[in-house]
């Protein structure tokens, strides 16, 4: 299909200005939160992207009236008539999205019994989802399986309960948040996820009438009520895309003001950002990212769980660090296949060593357990164009980055994938000067 194929030129540095809007990683919960209440609720900063279109159409299946808003961006989502909807109709967005699994607290709820089909998302790495079926049976939840997805449901109000997650997952937390908000009692919720988009989700269902504490040890409290409200929030903008168009700027040695960027949640990676070379400057109203002359440094980076440097922040970096002079170690310990996308820029020219060991500065999860997760980047490389395919959302956008950075044409195949977390992406492109077209 060459409607899914983009063509790059590269060897031009990208330079202009673009916009990010509200995060994809909260955006997509934040809407599956208004089904929990009992009024219509007002969400602001949405993006244009695949999995808000997926969202908006499980709401919709499930008769929660969805429509824009009086200024661009804005959703009104009303849950007034919440009913069952058809099994062939929810199995249709199998696989475009692993959102509908947080559908079920949600729905157990408001309907008493919930349908989840088989899940998709990215391949990079296990995130099992038996561990959100293990926390909704601790809530009071009956789990029947069939051929076609799993079956839930309530035969009494749901109750609070005591968990510990074995790790910090995002999406663990955000089932135990949007469960625990309507079930009987607290409950407590240890070694929880604490980025970002997890406390922007906090402040909306607290805004719907929730009771939640967040402490300094990962552990959320959260108190049941008996009802909740709609609510009106502006969601906070998506520090992930602002990152790999600072890292797209870094790589091709160009200039990118991203309107809409915000530096609290990014204060992790503009320390590593300066540290390889990069430069940055701060505004009221974003954040200008360049390149400013001169070699870039290699740099030894592990990622980690919020405050820590973020897995989604590791593959656009990743391409720059092929600019930079000298050996930069990667040690990934969030995802374990996420660096399995290294092997085509290795193809393009860059020289990646992938290692089974851990080589940053402390064993994780993965030491053990024979997967290559570790990365040895050895530069600077000259980058030759070459034909792609589009393996995940944030490796697929880093073979973007790569192709603008090389030296001739590059194929780039399996580009709709990147509209699962990049608002008009193309068009943001051509306003940087890219220079790329469809076959």
């Amino acid at each position: 299909m060459t409607d899914d194929v983009l063509l790059v030129h590269g060897g031009t540095p990208i330079e202009g200005e673009i916009r990010v809007r509200g995060a994809k990683n909260l955006v997509p919960k934040a809407m599956v939160a208004a089904l929990l209440g009992s009024a219509p609720s007002r969400l602001r900063n949405v993006p244009e992207i695949r999995d808000v279109r997926v969202v908006r159409g499980l709401l919709q299946l499930h008769g929660v009236t969805v429509r824009s808003g009086e200024e661009p961006g804005e959703l009104v989502l009303d849950p007034s008539h919440v009913e069952s909807a058809n099994v062939a109709d929810i199995d249709a967005h199998a696989g475009s999205s692993r959102i509908p699994i947080l559908f079920c607290g949600p729905l157990l709820h408001r309907l008493g019994h919930a349908f989840i089909p088989g899940l998709g998302g990215c391949d990079i790495g296990g995130r099992p989802v038996d561990f959100h079926f293990d926390v909704l049976r601790q809530f009071g939840a009956t789990i029947e399986k069939r051929a076609d997805g799993q079956y839930l449901t309530a035969p009494q109000r749901l109750r609070g309960c005591r968990i510990r997650l074995p790790y910090p997952s995002v999406g663990s937390t955000e089932q135990v948040l949007l469960t625990a908000v309507l079930a009987e009692g607290v409950t407590e919720l240890t070694n929880a996820a604490v980025e970002p988009e997890i406390e922007d989700l906090i402040c909306v269902l607290q805004k719907m009438g929730a009771i939640i504490s967040l402490d300094t040890d990962r552990t959320i409290r959260i108190t049941g009520v008996d009802q909740l409200g709609g609510y009106t929030h502006r969601a906070l903008p998506d520090r992930l895309e602002a990152a790999s168009w600072a890292s797209a700027a870094l790589a091709t040695k160009g200039s990118v003001y991203v309107r809409g960027a915000s530096q609290r949640e990014m204060l992790t990676f503009l320390n590593v950002y300066r540290k390889v070379g990069g430069a940055f400057e701060v505004d009221e109203t974003g954040i200008r990212f360049w390149h400013p002359g001169g070699p870039l440094n290699a740099i030894a980076l592990e990622t980690d769980v919020h405050p820590g440097f973020q897995t989604d922040w590791q593959q656009p970096l990743v391409v720059a660090l092929t600019q930079a002079s000298g050996l930069s170690i990667v040690h990934e310990t969030v995802y374990e296949s996420r660096l399995g996308f290294t092997s085509a820029l290795n193809q393009m020219g860059a020289h990646i060593q992938l290692y089974r060991e851990c080589l940053g500065g402390t064993p994780c999860r993965f030491g053990q357990r024979n997967f290559l997760h570790s990365a040895v980047v050895s530069g600077p490389t000259t980058l030759q164009g070459g034909d792609l395919v589009i393996p995940d959302l944030r490796g697929g956008f880093s073979y973007l980055i790569a192709a603008l950075a090389a030296h001739g044409t590059s194929r780039v195949h399996g580009i709709e994938l990147i509209n699962r977390g990049y608002e008009n992406f193309l068009q943001k492109l051509e306003e940087l000067g890219a220079k790329v077209e469809r076959p």
